[in-house]
């Protein structure tokens, strides 16, 4: 899955609108997981979505819903 396109939320930790998306954190293997990414760089929660941090990748829940759907038709058509 590629990033999504990058839309505005509110975030209540730097009391302004930041910009999201939902990524797949790159390694050298296979992605493994989702990841909510932040614009905000010098937010000192950026690189976790743990609370205090509100982004959660239940945000994207139907967009991981479509994405898997997808990856196992697939797996499927092989």
């Amino acid at each position: 899955m590629r990033a999504t396109r990058p839309r505005e939320f509110w975030c209540p930790v730097v009391s302004e609108p930041v910009l999201i998306r939902l990524t797949r954190p790159t390694h050298l293997t296979r992605p493994t997981g989702y990841f909510v990414q932040c614009n905000q760089s010098e937010c000192q929660y950026v690189e976790a979505n743990e609370p205090p941090c509100p982004l959660q990748v239940g945000m994207y829940a139907e967009e991981i819903k479509a994405a898997e759907a997808v990856r196992a038709a697939r797996r499927e058509g092989y």
